[in-house]
């Protein structure tokens, strides 16, 4: 996805939740304010988590081997630039539950070879 998609795939999910609390609301008329606090907070997560997603995947550090040398993270340790090593692949976990895998490079400093993966 690139980063211009996000405006108009986010609206629509917005919307959607929107619509979705809405029709919620209706269904539960006596939901006490917990109760409608729980599902509001269920549905933004999922929201949260799927644009999370979009973001990393739309990151232009998702893979390093596009970069010029210039472009590419630095080692924290000595200031080269890292150079790739191929892809890796990371299953993480939203606050909200939402499971993301994400394939990224595996980047290492040329000086003094330490290893690096796009950290959580």
């Amino acid at each position: 996805m690139q980063q211009e998609d996000f405006d108009e795939d986010w609206e629509a999910a917005s919307k959607e939740l929107l619509t979705e609390m809405k029709a919620w609301r209706r269904a539960h008329p006596r939901a006490t304010w917990v109760e409608m606090e729980q599902e509001l907070d269920r549905r933004l997560r999922q929201l949260r988590g799927e644009m999370l997603e979009d973001m990393a995947h739309a990151s232009s550090l998702a893979d390093v081997r596009a970069l010029a040398e210039e472009e590419r993270p630095v080692c924290p340790h000595c200031g080269e630039h890292l150079g790739p090593r191929g892809q890796e692949t990371r299953t993480l976990r939203t606050d909200g539950d939402h499971e993301i895998t994400l394939t990224r490079s595996y980047a290492v400093c040329p000086h003094c070879r330490t290893g690096f993966f796009p950290p959580r």
